[in-house]
């Protein structure tokens, strides 16, 4: 077998691989957007149909206009914008600050911060909520925006610190001499062209914002201040589920993911071509 056709053959195989995981990672999505559109008398149907018949929207009316979806929708996307928008500010300026600025203690804050990635999640539960508690954050938007912002921070600046790394500092040098003091050049210079890293900060943050679930029932009570995965959460019922509601709602609920992907991953492109620099 010569090189030429060794290669041919690599190729293929890694093309083969590609298909049959792209079939494993869409055919779920692919039922779920069937299944919401199939009444629910025709759901559990043996063998699964893809093709819904009889086809209807029933489902994503009711899903829409029961238990107050819309208003849960809203508070998904308030607290999901605000904490995104703080979380990869916050992390941009101190990634800028531990790649930029020499400190007292500077890598063993970085290294402390790091230390956030090894805990999980589930184990800051009650800690967090007797911080809540303290502060007067429980059942608020507010109380999920703050731990939202604190729980991607750890992530973010690890992420954005070494981008900012990969920087020239020559920029950095050349704009201090023409009296840029530090947040000019962290605002004009830096974020500009951390425009892929902010992309991927933003994507990241929002998508784990949106779909959180555990903190939000832990500390939320009251029915309007209920988020989207609680919403579709109430769907499942003690006896059966209505899974055509299910997996409407959570079909609804995947829309301004898939906004927020495609206007950051237009930018993401954007930033590599336009903003790269080499030094």
């Amino acid at each position: 077998m010569t090189a030429k056709t060794s290669r041919r053959a690599l190729t293929s195989l890694r093309v083969v691989v590609l298909i049959v995981g792209a079939i494993v990672m869409v055919t779920p999505f692919l039922y779920m957007l069937s299944t919401s559109f199939k009444p629910q008398a025709y759901v559990l149907t043996t063998p699964p149909q893809f093709i819904p018949d009889p086809f209807t929207f029933d489902n994503y009316v009711q899903a829409w206009t029961t238990q107050d979806f819309s208003l849960y929708a809203m508070n998904s996307l308030i607290v999901a914008v605000i904490a995104t928008g703080l979380s990869v500010l916050f992390s941009s300026m101190m990634a800028y600050a531990f790649t930029r600025f020499e400190f007292p203690g500077r890598k063993w804050i970085f290294r402390i911060l790091l230390i956030g990635l090894m805990v999980p999640a589930m184990m800051l539960i009650i800690p967090q909520f007797v911080l809540a508690k303290y502060f007067g954050l429980l059942d608020s938007l507010a109380g999920l925006i703050v731990f939202y912002v604190a729980g991607s921070l750890a992530l973010n600046t690890f992420l954005l610190r070494g981008f900012f790394a990969a920087l020239p500092a020559e920029l950095d040098q050349a704009m201090q001499m023409d009296g840029a003091n530090a947040w000019t050049r962290y605002w004009k210079l830096a974020l500009p062209l951390a425009r892929p890293a902010l992309a991927t900060a933003t994507i990241f943050t929002f998508l784990a914002c949106w779909d959180e679930f555990a903190w939000a029932l832990t500390i939320i009570n009251s029915p309007q201040n209920r988020t989207l995965p609680i919403a579709i959460q109430l769907f499942q019922g003690q006896n059966a589920t209505q899974w055509g509601l299910v997996f409407a709602a959570s079909v609804i609920a995947i829309i301004p993911v898939i906004i927020v992907y495609l206007f950051f991953q237009r930018h993401f492109v954007q930033g590599l071509t336009s903003g790269a620099v080499k030094g």
